[in-house]
């Protein structure tokens, strides 16, 4: 029996993956995979991963020929400089929002975005300007902890992953190939 729903309409969406639970990035890649899969030009700007990063996801985009592109140095708490990760964010938005405003893609990722935005590295009015000026059916994906409010309330979709339970906390297992990286 087919559902009586209204016609729907079609925008690009800015969709948040948010919260304290694992799962923000993978959810985000396989929405990239889905849309790949369905012939729309896909890539992601990665705002912590860095340059040598090679992760499964890397490895399956790469052989996909999806662009990813690090834009930072790795985890911020781990850093000896933290001007130059401050720097590597500016450079991976100015990429990321070129990238957003050309009409080149489809779907765009922007992994891990709410860290530097927290940082203050990069301006959350300055990540929503640029989102309002996408082209009208682009689709854009953020994810990472602490999404700000001004972020939650432009967005279309948001997702809060939180944590019920954790295999580390749990049984002290930590990430695994093919798993977490």
């Amino acid at each position: 029996m087919a559902e009586n729903r209204p016609p729907g309409k079609h925008k690009g969406l800015v969709i948040i993956n948010t919260g304290e639970g694992k799962g923000k990035s993978t959810a985000a890649f396989g929405l990239l995979l889905r849309a790949w899969g369905r012939g729309m030009k896909v890539a992601a700007v990665q705002f912590i991963k860095g340059e040598t990063s090679k992760f499964g996801e890397h490895m399956a985009l790469e052989k996909m020929g999806v662009e990813v592109i690090p834009a930072g140095r790795g985890f911020t708490w781990t850093s000896h400089d933290l001007d130059v990760d401050a720097e590597k964010a500016r450079r991976g938005w100015k990429t990321a929002s070129e990238m957003i405003l050309s009409g080149d893609y489809d779907v765009m990722m922007l992994d891990e975005i709410t860290y530097p935005i927290r940082y203050g590295w990069i301006e959350v009015s300055e990540v929503i300007e640029t989102l309002s000026r996408r082209p009208q059916m682009m689709h854009v994906v953020l994810t990472g902890r602490h999404a700000p409010a001004e972020l939650i309330e432009f967005a279309d979709l948001v997702t809060e992953m939180k944590m019920v339970k954790h295999p580390y906390r749990e049984q002290g297992v930590t990430a695994q190939k093919g798993i977490e990286y």
